[in-house]
């Protein structure tokens, strides 16, 4: 018996890195998986559906049972989203959870960025949340079932929650994630769905990418590699949020990186100034300072570290 027993989950960028970590996962704690991966490389060039049928391919080989079916479709198209939501329902029969964990990479400094650099890697991944989880909401908005167990699990990242320097547009994309999860928690608690977003840390061919002065060291195979970089510790944390028993859960931000597991705050006002009138500048500039300038400046971001792979 598994956490996932009889659940059926679509996972997004499942032929490679996170993504794989978490559709094995899943069917071994029980659930059967549409592994979806386009197969580019890791800017977003390219197409091949050999990783994610090769992982599908695995899965029911190991279980000797049909619990993966592969897709290669391009998640930022919205006939893929479509798609993906009917295979799962032809094949499993219903849909529990959708994982949301492709992503691409294309860094540059913003003065150097260009707009195709910007647009792709916001397509993918604003529109290809998007895309999935259009269909997925409306079709358990219609089963009419509060306590459905539906989850939304989103990839953010703190390249956005901190601000990585070299990634303004994933910087960018990874924080409307978290905006887009709060959003769907607050509009679909009512339809039985939890949404929350995991900014995971691990090695993977993404930060193979990122120079070595800001990366953490690659994932090799074998007795040597570093277990606390492995994109399997990512997998549990979203088994364990894919099950039934996270029903309180939503809305929120989950760090996991390595062995470590965090819970970031809900955005909140932690000062303020009213005035009586409408503000004159000179007037509003004193009080802006005189109240929030020590505040801003005892919590002065820490220097950023690239850790994340999606």
């Amino acid at each position: 018996m598994g956490v996932l027993d009889g659940r059926v989950a679509i996972i997004t960028g499942a032929g490679r890195g996170i993504g794989a970590s978490i559709a094995r996962l899943y069917v071994k704690q029980g659930a059967k998986v549409v592994v979806n991966d386009l197969g580019s490389a890791g800017d977003g060039t390219g197409a091949d559906s050999g990783p994610a049928q090769t992982v599908a391919e695995q899965l029911n080989e190991e279980a000797g049972a049909t619990v993966a079916v592969a897709d290669g479709g391009d998640i930022a198209e919205v006939e893929t989203g479509d798609r993906l939501l009917q295979t799962a329902l032809d094949h499993f029969g219903k849909l529990d959870v959708l994982v949301n964990a492709a992503g691409i990479l294309r860094d540059r400094m913003i003065f150097n960025l260009a707009p195709a650099d910007w647009d792709a890697v916001i397509r993918v991944h604003l529109r290809g949340h998007y895309s999935t989880i259009r269909p997925a909401s409306a079709h358990w908005r219609a089963q009419r079932n509060p306590d459905g167990h539906y989850r939304i699990i989103n990839f953010t990242s703190d390249s956005g929650l901190h601000g990585s320097p070299g990634q303004p547009n994933y910087a960018a994309a990874k924080m409307g994630v978290v905006g887009l999860t709060q959003s769907l928690a607050n509009g679909l608690a009512r339809y039985g769905v939890t949404a929350n977003a995991i900014a995971p840390g691990a090695a993977t061919r993404l930060t193979a990418a990122i120079p070595d002065d800001k990366r953490v060291a690659v994932r090799e195979d074998g007795p040597e590699e570093d277990a606390r970089r492995s994109p399997d510790n990512i997998a549990a944390v979203v088994a364990h949020i894919g099950s039934e028993q996270t029903d309180w859960l939503s809305g929120r931000t989950i760090s996991s990186s390595g062995f470590h597991v965090g819970l970031y705050n809900v955005p909140e006002e932690i000062a303020s100034f009213d005035g009586r009138s409408p503000w004159e500048v000179e007037d509003l500039g004193a009080a802006f300072e005189s109240t929030f300038r020590a505040l801003a400046d005892g919590l002065a971001p820490t220097p950023f570290a690239i850790q994340t792979a999606r």
